[in-house]
Protein backbone atom coordinates (compact mmCIF):
# COMPACT_ATOMS: atom_id res chain seq x y z
CA UNK A 1 0.00 0.00 0.00
CA UNK A 2 1.22 3.15 -1.00
CA UNK A 3 0.93 6.42 1.40
CA UNK A 4 -0.70 9.53 -0.51
CA UNK A 5 0.45 13.04 0.14
CA UNK A 6 -2.87 13.01 2.44
CA UNK A 7 0.32 11.55 4.95
CA UNK A 8 3.10 13.52 3.81
CA UNK A 9 1.83 16.85 2.78
CA UNK A 10 2.26 17.84 -0.98
CA UNK A 11 6.39 17.70 -0.59
CA UNK A 12 8.25 14.63 -0.54
CA UNK A 13 9.48 14.03 2.79
CA UNK A 14 12.84 13.96 3.84
CA UNK A 15 13.13 11.05 6.70
CA UNK A 16 16.04 10.25 8.50
CA UNK A 17 15.78 6.46 8.30
CA UNK A 18 16.88 3.08 9.46
CA UNK A 19 17.13 0.57 6.82
CA UNK A 20 18.62 -3.36 5.78
CA UNK A 21 18.24 -5.65 3.19
CA UNK A 22 16.76 -9.01 3.63
CA UNK A 23 15.87 -11.55 1.20
CA UNK A 24 16.56 -9.48 -1.61
CA UNK A 25 13.90 -6.92 -0.54
CA UNK A 26 14.92 -3.24 1.94
CA UNK A 27 12.81 -2.75 5.23
CA UNK A 28 12.87 0.44 6.08
CA UNK A 29 11.36 2.56 9.08
CA UNK A 30 11.08 5.85 9.68
CA UNK A 31 13.20 7.21 13.15
CA UNK A 32 13.68 10.07 15.63
CA UNK A 33 17.49 10.02 14.74
CA UNK A 34 18.98 10.48 18.51
CA UNK A 35 16.62 7.96 20.15
CA UNK A 36 17.94 5.60 17.43
CA UNK A 37 21.35 6.02 17.35
CA UNK A 38 21.11 5.99 21.72
CA UNK A 39 18.87 2.39 21.33
CA UNK A 40 21.39 0.89 18.38
CA UNK A 41 24.70 1.88 21.10
CA UNK A 42 22.23 1.10 23.75
CA UNK A 43 21.96 -2.65 22.38
CA UNK A 44 18.62 -2.41 22.07
CA UNK A 45 18.15 -0.85 25.24
CA UNK A 46 14.90 1.36 25.99
CA UNK A 47 11.34 1.79 24.75
CA UNK A 48 11.36 1.28 20.55
CA UNK A 49 8.35 3.29 20.42
CA UNK A 50 10.40 6.14 21.52
CA UNK A 51 12.46 5.60 18.28
CA UNK A 52 9.37 5.75 15.78
CA UNK A 53 7.93 8.35 13.77
CA UNK A 54 5.55 5.80 12.84
CA UNK A 55 5.21 2.14 13.91
CA UNK A 56 5.32 0.85 10.63
CA UNK A 57 7.45 -1.16 8.23
CA UNK A 58 8.17 0.23 4.72
CA UNK A 59 9.74 -1.27 1.20
CA UNK A 60 10.25 2.46 0.80
CA UNK A 61 9.41 5.24 3.17
CA UNK A 62 9.68 8.28 0.73
CA UNK A 63 7.23 6.95 -1.39
CA UNK A 64 5.24 5.19 1.34
CA UNK A 65 4.93 1.94 0.08
CA UNK A 66 4.42 -0.69 2.71
CA UNK A 67 6.37 -3.86 3.14
CA UNK A 68 4.92 -7.32 2.24
CA UNK A 69 4.19 -8.62 5.39
CA UNK A 70 4.73 -12.11 3.98
CA UNK A 71 8.02 -11.53 2.77
CA UNK A 72 8.61 -9.84 6.61
CA UNK A 73 7.16 -12.75 8.06
CA UNK A 74 9.64 -15.16 6.27
CA UNK A 75 12.65 -12.80 7.00
CA UNK A 76 11.76 -11.51 10.32
CA UNK A 77 9.53 -14.52 11.77
CA UNK A 78 6.94 -11.99 12.93
CA UNK A 79 5.21 -9.13 11.01
CA UNK A 80 4.43 -7.09 14.90
CA UNK A 81 5.85 -4.29 13.63
CA UNK A 82 7.80 -2.84 16.78
CA UNK A 83 9.91 -6.04 16.76
CA UNK A 84 10.82 -5.85 13.46
CA UNK A 85 11.63 -2.33 13.85
CA UNK A 86 13.85 -3.54 16.63
CA UNK A 87 15.80 -5.87 14.52
CA UNK A 88 15.88 -3.30 11.40
CA UNK A 89 17.82 -0.54 13.73
CA UNK A 90 19.70 -3.13 15.80
CA UNK A 91 21.10 -4.94 12.95
CA UNK A 92 20.38 -2.53 9.94
CA UNK A 93 22.12 0.76 8.83
CA UNK A 94 20.80 4.71 10.28
CA UNK A 95 20.59 6.85 7.58
CA UNK A 96 20.65 10.24 7.99
CA UNK A 97 19.21 13.20 6.34
CA UNK A 98 22.18 15.67 5.14
CA UNK A 99 20.94 18.37 7.30
CA UNK A 100 21.10 16.67 10.68
CA UNK A 101 24.48 14.70 9.61
CA UNK A 102 25.90 18.14 8.93
CA UNK A 103 24.32 19.49 12.43
CA UNK A 104 25.33 16.50 14.40
CA UNK A 105 29.07 16.83 12.57
CA UNK A 106 29.20 19.96 14.02
CA UNK A 107 28.63 19.22 17.43
CA UNK A 108 31.14 16.46 17.64
CA UNK A 109 33.57 18.67 16.30
CA UNK A 110 32.54 21.13 18.73
CA UNK A 111 33.22 18.39 21.51
CA UNK A 112 36.67 17.10 20.38
CA UNK A 113 38.05 20.71 20.00
CA UNK A 114 36.84 21.32 23.97
CA UNK A 115 38.25 17.79 24.34
CA UNK A 116 41.61 19.02 23.20
CA UNK A 117 41.77 22.26 24.74
CA UNK A 118 40.40 21.11 28.22
CA UNK A 119 42.62 18.23 28.41
CA UNK A 120 46.23 18.50 26.54
CA UNK A 121 48.64 21.25 26.56
CA UNK A 122 51.58 22.59 23.93
CA UNK A 123 54.89 20.89 25.10
CA UNK A 124 56.52 23.77 23.97
CA UNK A 125 54.74 26.26 26.44
CA UNK A 126 52.51 23.80 28.98
CA UNK A 127 49.44 25.99 28.41
CA UNK A 128 46.60 24.57 26.35
CA UNK A 129 46.34 25.69 22.70
CA UNK A 130 43.44 28.22 22.14
CA UNK A 131 40.29 26.19 20.71
CA UNK A 132 40.33 28.84 17.55
CA UNK A 133 43.85 27.40 16.78
CA UNK A 134 43.20 23.88 17.31
CA UNK A 135 39.42 24.54 14.50
CA UNK A 136 42.84 26.02 12.28
CA UNK A 137 44.57 22.54 12.78
CA UNK A 138 41.77 20.09 12.27
CA UNK A 139 41.07 22.13 8.94
CA UNK A 140 44.43 22.18 7.88
CA UNK A 141 44.70 18.36 8.38
CA UNK A 142 41.51 17.89 6.44
CA UNK A 143 40.31 16.10 9.58
CA UNK A 144 37.27 14.16 9.35
CA UNK A 145 34.66 14.26 11.98
CA UNK A 146 32.29 10.76 12.23
CA UNK A 147 29.14 11.89 13.63
CA UNK A 148 28.74 8.53 14.67
CA UNK A 149 31.33 8.03 17.05
CA UNK A 150 31.55 9.84 20.41
CA UNK A 151 34.06 12.64 20.63
CA UNK A 152 35.86 11.23 23.24
CA UNK A 153 36.19 7.60 20.93
CA UNK A 154 37.74 9.79 18.08
CA UNK A 155 39.55 12.42 19.54
CA UNK A 156 43.01 9.90 20.04
CA UNK A 157 43.04 9.46 16.04
CA UNK A 158 42.14 12.73 15.59
CA UNK A 159 45.18 13.94 17.77
CA UNK A 160 47.65 11.83 15.48
CA UNK A 161 46.52 13.86 12.69
CA UNK A 162 47.00 17.15 14.01
CA UNK A 163 50.27 16.36 15.52
CA UNK A 164 52.68 17.16 12.39
CA UNK A 165 50.94 20.85 11.93
CA UNK A 166 50.06 20.93 16.19
CA UNK A 167 52.37 19.73 18.98
CA UNK A 168 50.15 18.42 21.40
CA UNK A 169 50.65 16.70 24.59
CA UNK A 170 48.00 14.82 27.26
CA UNK A 171 49.52 15.21 30.38
CA UNK A 172 48.15 14.38 34.28
CA UNK A 173 49.54 16.71 37.03
CA UNK A 174 49.43 16.25 40.35
CA UNK A 175 48.94 19.61 42.34
CA UNK A 176 49.03 20.46 46.20
CA UNK A 177 46.47 22.99 47.53
CA UNK A 178 46.14 24.69 50.78
CA UNK A 179 43.03 25.98 51.53
CA UNK A 180 42.12 28.66 54.40
CA UNK A 181 39.62 27.15 56.36
CA UNK A 182 36.81 29.72 55.56
CA UNK A 183 36.53 28.21 52.16
CA UNK A 184 37.52 24.96 52.65
CA UNK A 185 34.19 22.90 52.16
CA UNK A 186 33.03 25.10 48.82
CA UNK A 187 37.07 24.40 47.37
CA UNK A 188 36.40 20.82 48.28
CA UNK A 189 33.63 20.60 45.86
CA UNK A 190 35.47 22.41 43.00
CA UNK A 191 38.39 20.10 43.42
CA UNK A 192 36.25 17.05 42.92
CA UNK A 193 34.81 18.65 40.31
CA UNK A 194 37.88 19.05 38.02
CA UNK A 195 39.92 15.99 38.87
CA UNK A 196 40.58 13.26 41.05
CA UNK A 197 41.14 13.84 44.91
CA UNK A 198 44.51 12.30 45.51
CA UNK A 199 44.97 13.37 49.56
CA UNK A 200 42.32 15.59 51.31
CA UNK A 201 43.54 16.12 55.15
CA UNK A 202 41.64 18.70 57.36
CA UNK A 203 43.80 20.55 59.30
CA UNK A 204 43.46 21.19 63.37
CA UNK A 205 42.67 24.96 62.27
CA UNK A 206 40.17 23.69 59.59
CA UNK A 207 42.05 24.50 56.46
CA UNK A 208 42.04 21.68 53.81
CA UNK A 209 44.78 20.11 52.79
CA UNK A 210 44.44 18.80 49.35
CA UNK A 211 46.56 16.78 46.16
CA UNK A 212 44.39 16.47 43.29
CA UNK A 213 45.36 15.27 39.44
CA UNK A 214 44.10 17.26 37.23
CA UNK A 215 44.72 16.88 33.23
CA UNK A 216 47.00 19.90 32.19
CA UNK A 217 44.60 22.07 30.21
CA UNK A 218 42.35 22.09 33.17
CA UNK A 219 45.41 23.63 35.28
CA UNK A 220 44.77 27.02 34.61
CA UNK A 221 40.72 27.06 34.63
CA UNK A 222 41.43 25.27 38.42
CA UNK A 223 43.63 27.77 39.83
CA UNK A 224 40.91 30.91 38.39
CA UNK A 225 38.36 29.21 39.88
CA UNK A 226 39.84 28.77 43.56
CA UNK A 227 41.42 31.94 43.12
CA UNK A 228 38.01 33.51 42.79
CA UNK A 229 36.63 32.30 45.67
CA UNK A 230 39.32 32.72 48.01
CA UNK A 231 40.44 35.90 46.78
CA UNK A 232 43.41 34.65 46.11
CA UNK A 233 44.43 33.18 49.55
CA UNK A 234 44.89 29.81 48.40
CA UNK A 235 48.60 28.02 48.40
CA UNK A 236 49.17 25.84 45.10
CA UNK A 237 52.27 24.01 44.00
CA UNK A 238 52.63 20.90 41.41
CA UNK A 239 54.26 17.94 42.93
CA UNK A 240 54.31 15.53 39.76
CA UNK A 241 53.08 14.56 36.24
CA UNK A 242 52.49 11.64 34.01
Amino acid sequence: MAWTTEHFGKEKPHFNLARMKAGGENFEVVIHPEQAIAFKQGQGQGDIKDVLVYDRIFADAKKGLAASEHIMKNMFKTTDALEVARQIIQRGEIQLTAEYRDGLRAEKRKAVIDIIHRTAVDPKTGFPHPPNRIEAALEEAKVRIDEHKKAEDQVQDIVKQLMPILPIKFEVRKIEFRIPAQYAAKSYAILKGFGSLQKDSWQNDGSLLAVVEVPAGLQQDLFSELNRLTHGSVESKVVGAR
